[in-house]
């Protein structure tokens, strides 16, 4: 197998058959040589009966269901798993990053680039908001992370599969794939394309979930956070420090301390800080616990290649 075409999918029913269409135009000058896996996370409309479907008319295409949804990345993991091509193309089932850049960036890798990914440089039919947000989260991680991750990119890309074996050997169960890409090495390029508005249904990151995924990707790829906690502790006790000298210097000089409007400013401070850097040691402790435990990241429970259920199976 030369191509294998990985998406996840969530609640995708109305997207599947232009998807597949797509799709198979853009993976067709590969033939019986390529595979195109959807992955269903969980969704909760006809998005498995829509896969079930496009099947009949696409024998390149092959379906798994996650037993629950587990998430964009666990789903986009599940696919890579299971693929089989000696080079694996990831894409999003909202058909804003183009799949015809499929052709460029196979003969990029012919050039001996391992990772081949998509460089946004332009986003059409996005609010302000989430342009300036998106532009933000990139810098900011490059800022606090010890890789060096490309701006402006998703999980885009073309990857060999030796890249992607050194990535699915990664053991942690909070997954950023883009990172880890980034984190493994091997040669990469970029290629540049205007990110198309979504085809048809919504975007499955609201607000929310965007705050969590950058969480995520910091704490999963920076120690910085705790060495910001540590330097804030050592500003709030030199800040202390200078209350203790106004406050006897007023007791000295005044014989009277100034009011509580002072006291209760450096008592908010102070608890602020310390809340904060709870949290901050918080998200690390809590990342510590969910890989103690070591569950499967998944179970797949249906497979169209299968003539009957599969049993939930561990993956990872």
């Amino acid at each position: 197998m030369l191509i294998s075409v990985v998406v996840p999918c969530m609640n995708e029913e109305a997207s599947i058959p232009h998807l597949v269409e797509r799709l198979a135009q853009a993976v067709a000058p590969y033939q019986d040589r390529a595979e195109i896996l959807l992955v269903d996370d969980g969704s909760t409309d006809g998005t498995w009966a829509a896969i079930q479907t496009a099947q009949q008319t696409c024998k390149q295409l092959r379906g798994l269901r996650l037993s629950a949804n587990r998430g964009h990345q666990v789903a986009l993991t599940a696919g890579l798993e299971a693929a089989q091509g000696e080079r694996i193309f990831m894409l999003d089932a909202d058909l804003q990053d183009p799949p015809e850049l499929l052709g460029d960036m196979m003969g990029m890798m012919d050039r001996g680039y391992d990772v081949v990914y998509g460089r946004r440089c332009e986003r059409q039919g996005e609010t302000v908001f989430k342009r300036a947000t998106a532009w933000a989260f990139y810098r900011v991680l490059n800022a606090m992370s010890d890789v060096d991750i490309p701006r402006d990119t998703g999980d885009f890309r073309l990857v060999s599969r030796k890249a992607l074996d050194a990535v699915l050997s990664m053991p942690e169960r909070a997954r950023f794939v883009r990172g880890m890409f980034a984190w493994a090495g091997f040669r990469q390029i970029g290629i540049e394309y205007t990110r198309a508005p979504r085809a048809m249904g919504e975007t499955k990151y609201p607000l929310r979930k965007m705050v969590r995924f950058a969480v995520d990707a910091m704490t999963a790829f920076s120690t910085k956070p705790l060495k910001f906690a540590t330097r804030m502790s050592f500003a709030s006790l030199g800040f202390s420090a200078l209350m203790m000298i106004y406050v006897l210097h007023s007791l000295i000089v005044y014989q009277t301390a100034p009011g509580w409007a002072s006291v209760v400013l450096a008592i908010s401070l102070f608890s602020g800080v310390q809340l904060l850097t709870l949290g901050i040691l918080g998200e690390y402790i809590g990342r510590l616990y969910v890989e103690a435990k070591n569950r499967p990241l998944y179970f797949v429970s249906e497979d169209t290649r299968a003539a009957d259920v599969l049993p939930l199976r561990k993956v990872i």
